[in-house]
């Protein structure tokens, strides 16, 4: 499985959507001006990531339960 392209890609979006959670958290942690200008485009991209991710694994699960991959 490991092997298998779409896990990997499962994965990875998985990762990218954590970094950016952990990015977030940092930067509304530390306030200041920067995260006044962009929490909220950190926020959007966080959503837009876990959307992707969603469907990825969604799209996973349907190629594996049909015999593929």
């Amino acid at each position: 499985m490991a092997g298998d392209p779409l896990f990997i890609l499962v994965a990875f979006s998985i990762l990218l959507v954590l970094a950016i959670l952990v990015f977030g958290l940092f930067v509304f942690t530390r306030g200041g001006e920067f995260n006044r200008k962009y929490a909220n485009k950190i926020m959007q991209a966080r959503l837009a990531a876990q959307a992707v991710a969603i469907a990825l694994i969604l799209i996973f699960i349907y190629v594996r339960s049909r015999g593929g991959g």
